[in-house]
């Protein structure tokens, strides 16, 4: 028996799922939930075979939901995002229907689902991550231990590259993100956050001077009292963003 969870904050939207799923004896609902935080516990008590997943819901979205998942399942898109969005998706073999669609169209995306379920949904999540999404001008979705922390991103003093990881600094201590600098760099508000060096990015709140240190080289005193290595490139944009 294929084991499916349904996570979206409408119930209409739910119940529409739960009765189309009614004609695919082979799968059971094991869980309905209304927000992102309920479907990370879902699916870590469940186990699914098979996820369909709303974008746009309330604390968390969608895509923040999946990255807080080491070994996440297959997804099935049920979401009013946009038609440019919804081409991306296609191009990389993401399944998705679009809101309102009908048990035809939800057959078809299942067809599509069980022909390719040897395909890895690590890349699934490896695209998505790709993505840069308006909330992480905002905000930043962690997981430490079994909670979920939302960190405003004005609370962010710094972000340090680790391995596959980003250390994610605050007043608290650190919390750690798969994601890339480069992702990062793209996705946080440009005036705020500066790329200073290939393994940091800086939030301006938090400088208080630049210092000199030997051979034209340089380092930022934040208000925490942590020192950041300035590479040059990283000395001349910080510069130029601070108009000096």
């Amino acid at each position: 028996m294929i084991k499916a969870v349904l996570i979206d904050d409408e119930p209409l939207a739910r119940s529409v799922v739960r009765e189309y799923l009614q004609t695919h004896g082979d799968i059971e609902v094991v869980a309905e939930c209304g927000d992102g935080f309920e479907g990370v516990k879902a699916i870590a008590e469940h186990q699914p075979d098979l996820i369909f997943l709303d974008i746009q819901m309330p604390k968390i979205n969608g895509f923040e939901m999946l990255e807080l998942i080491e070994e996440p399942p297959a997804v099935i898109f049920t979401t009013a995002f946009d038609n440019y969005a919804m081409q991306a998706f296609e191009r990389h073999a993401i399944d998705y229907l679009l809101k309102p669609f009908s048990q035809e169209r939800f057959d078809k995306a299942l067809e599509k689902w069980r022909g390719r379920s040897e395909v890895d949904p690590k890349q699934n999540v490896e695209f998505l991550a790709s993505l840069s999404q308006p909330e992480e001008q905002q905000r930043i979705v962690v997981k430490k231990g079994n909670n979920l922390v939302i960190l405003p991103v004005h609370t962010v003093h710094y972000l340090e590259a680790f391995d596959d990881y980003v250390k994610v600094h605050t007043k608290d201590g650190f919390y750690l993100k798969k994601k890339t600098m480069a992702h990062y760099e793209k996705a946080l508000e440009p005036a705020q956050f500066v790329r200073v060096h290939r393994s940091y990015i800086l939030n301006l709140q938090e400088l208080t001077r630049i210092e000199p240190l030997e051979k034209d080289s340089h380092v930022a005193l934040l208000k925490s009292g942590v020192r950041v290595p300035l590479s040059q490139s990283g000395y001349t944009r910080l510069r130029e963003v601070l108009g000096l």
